[in-house]
């Protein structure tokens, strides 16, 4: 039996709010615009879809764990002390003898803006050698959610064998959150798409950029994302400055939607709502924190405008900062911003610094 078959998820330890699995590396952030071969020095910090997740949870106060593999050198030391020092639980971090820990650099502008660069030396990295034979499910199982990525599923076959094993709904399985992630770069053959809908349609909760749905799989509309995937219970559409659509499965409407089994399940109605101005510092790891907003309200079981208005506050809070990650606002800070009525929220404009409880928000 391997360390990664179902049997071992009974030996779980002490359960967490969420338990979050994917490759973090080191990320080295230029010192000023540019393109790369212009730019003189770099400064280190770090990056991982999933890892961003974790440390943002773990800062607003929930308990997280990060699964991954590092190499056993001193870049896999600085992801762990790094990320354990947001207050996620790292031990599950296994390290790897001979695989190096991934590592990339990138421009400073925004991922979708004209000549930005992204340079990965991850092939062949500590993580994606993770398994099922490698990730124990005692570490992957014992959350109330385990929120995975479509990054995972494209660093190796043995990793998307992984995902692929995680994702399907079974006994004893925790939710599962998955954001699509998509990236063509990172994928082998034109099958990554294919793969990524297959995942998501497994997954409980689903995070998709409206303009990556477009991307891999040509659907355009958060309509049309829900009619290709109608299983998750609840599929986030996010649509960048237009703010987030939430739809869910369950409750009363008028139409439903058809399951696997070709049954109707009644949906509720879609939940817009838009995001309050944000001064940008920097326009990266926007995507990882309003997932981490989004499932911290989940875990309180707010009502759905809550869990957006949530998920666009842990957004802004990294927006307007240098890096990926910074410390979210305070819970009462950010509830009573969440609980402000439309007119107010809507004129609400958050620029470096708002997320300290001494900080007086500004509206337009």
């Amino acid at each position: 039996m391997t360390t990664g078959s179902p049997a071992a998820a009974n030996d779980v330890d002490t359960p967490v709010d969420v338990v979050c699995l994917g490759e973090s590396m080191v990320t080295f952030l230029p010192a000023r615009p540019g393109r790369l071969a212009d730019v003189p020095a770099f400064e280190r910090t770090i990056g991982g879809a999933e890892s961003n997740v974790a440390c943002a949870l773990a800062a607003a106060g929930h308990t997280a764990k990060w699964v991954s593999r590092v190499g056993s050198d001193g870049f896999g030391d600085h992801l762990v002390e790094a990320i354990g020092s947001y207050g996620v639980d790292v031990r599950a971090v296994r390290r790897d003898p001979v695989r190096p820990t991934g590592i990339y650099f990138r421009t400073a502008d925004d991922r979708a803006a004209d000549g930005h660069e992204v340079l990965y030396y991850r092939a062949g990295s500590a993580a994606s050698a993770m398994s099922p034979a490698t990730v124990p499910y005692r570490d992957v199982w014992g959350g109330r959610i385990l929120h995975l990525s479509g990054i995972t599923a494209a660093l190796s076959d043995d990793c998307l064998a992984l995902m692929r094993d995680l994702v399907p709904r079974r006994p004893g399985r925790p939710l599962v959150s998955f954001d699509v992630n998509y990236r063509p770069g990172l994928w082998r053959d034109a099958a990554g798409p294919r793969v990524l809908l297959d995942l998501a349609r497994g997954a409980d909760i689903v995070f998709v950029g409206e303009d990556e749905a477009e991307a891999a799989w040509g659907l355009r509309g958060a309509a049309a994302v829900r009619d290709a995937l109608p299983e998750p219970d609840v599929l986030v559409v996010k649509l960048g400055r237009g703010g987030a659509i939430v739809m869910e499965r369950g409750g009363e409407a008028a139409e439903g939607l058809a399951d696997g089994a070709g049954t109707a399940t009644p949906v509720r109605p879609a939940t817009l709502v838009r995001p309050p101005a944000v001064d940008v510092v920097a326009p990266v790891g926007a995507g990882d924190a309003f997932a981490a907003g989004f499932l911290s309200a989940t875990l309180r079981d707010l009502p759905v405008r809550d869990r957006i208005r949530h998920g666009h506050l842990m957004a802004a809070a990294v927006l307007t900062v240098p890096g990926d990650l910074t410390r979210p606002p305070a819970r009462a800070h950010a509830d009573r911003l969440v609980a402000l009525d439309d007119t107010a929220w809507g004129r609400l404009r958050l620029g470096p610094g708002w997320t300290g409880d001494d900080q007086e928000v500004r509206t337009s």
